[in-house]
């Protein structure tokens, strides 16, 4: 059974980041702070520390990446990250619970995120 508990809570984090969007006015808005936006979609798996440790974490068979990892992120190439986020794990042969947001997130909020990150893994370009 803990592998069902991992998808119900896996399933559950679209419903949990439309409750978010519902409640925080400014990401109704365009152009909310990209941190923000993390928060929202991302926190839920790869943790408000950015360190893989979301909520999701104990249902989910792979461990998400850690943002704050210096290496692990400096060794990944912006394009590569770029479509992990647009197209899903699978896209770039890492994890199918990696999410596609292309649906959710327009091409200049990802490539921000993209920036987010190498500002939170310092690993910056």
């Amino acid at each position: 059974m803990p592998a069902a508990r991992g998808w119900t809570r896996l399933a559950l984090a679209p419903a949990l980041a439309a409750a978010a969007l519902i409640l925080t006015p400014d990401i109704g808005r365009a152009d909310p702070p990209i941190e923000q936006v993390y928060d929202i979609y991302c926190a839920q798996c790869h943790g408000l520390k950015r360190n893989g440790t979301g909520v999701n974490l104990p249902g989910l068979s792979v461990r998400p990446r850690d943002h704050t990892d210096t290496k692990g992120m400096g060794d990944t190439p912006d394009e590569e990250l770029f479509k992990a986020i647009k197209d899903g794990g699978l896209a770039v042969n890492k994890s199918a619970l990696m999410p596609t947001w292309s649906a959710v997130l327009s091409d200049k909020q990802i490539t921000e995120m993209v920036k987010y990150l190498r500002k939170v893994c310092k690993c910056g370009t």
